[in-house]
């Protein structure tokens, strides 16, 4: 995975540089998006591991995507068929939505919660965590009935656990020392 991920990057950076340039970062993510479901279908990895000829591939490849790629993005499609990195392509997607993370300067905070929150309960956690992490954030939101209450509230690697589950687990480490 790691060696997809280190393929993956300097094309996903092309694709950002070059939609950033142009104006259509949501288009470009689009594409890839597409791209990336493309490129994971079984029969079309089987075709491309199989399949010695990138153009044949790149053509191919380029037929089924159909009109969800412009000409720039079918011409990304054969760089990536000629250096044999289509099978890349959902790293590539997950790296372009990074940069472009970064580049907009918006984290992803995933919030689960015990029942469906309120618009007013997400923009207050949002609100929080854009203070905490000092940037915008995208709440995705989750549900977890066996949390009992409260939410737990994860970006990268910090937890922040409220649930009521969470406290008892802790009350119940706290009277066993």
């Amino acid at each position: 995975m790691s060696q997809l991920t280190t393929v993956a990057r300097p094309y996903a950076k092309a694709a950002f540089d070059f939609a950033l340039e142009q104006g259509q970062l949501d288009k470009w993510q689009e594409m890839l998006q597409f791209s990336a479901l493309v490129a994971e279908n079984e029969d079309v990895q089987h075709f491309i591991h199989s399949s010695s000829a990138a153009t044949q591939v790149a053509d191919t490849f380029i037929a089924i995507c159909g009109d969800q790629l412009d000409q720039y993005g079918q011409n990304f499609i054969r760089v990536m068929a000629e250096n044999k990195r289509l099978s890349a392509l959902p790293s590539v997607f997950a790296s372009f939505n990074q940069i472009r993370a970064e580049y907009e300067s918006v984290k992803d905070v995933f919030v689960t919660s015990a029942t469906p929150l309120t618009k007013a309960q997400e923009d207050k956690i949002a609100k929080a965590m854009k203070q905490k992490l000092n940037s915008e954030v995208r709440i995705t939101t989750s549900i977890d009935a066996s949390l009992i209450a409260g939410v737990i509230i994860r970006y990268d690697d910090i937890v922040i656990d409220g649930s009521s589950r969470g406290q008892l687990n802790r009350l119940s480490q706290e009277l066993c020392l």
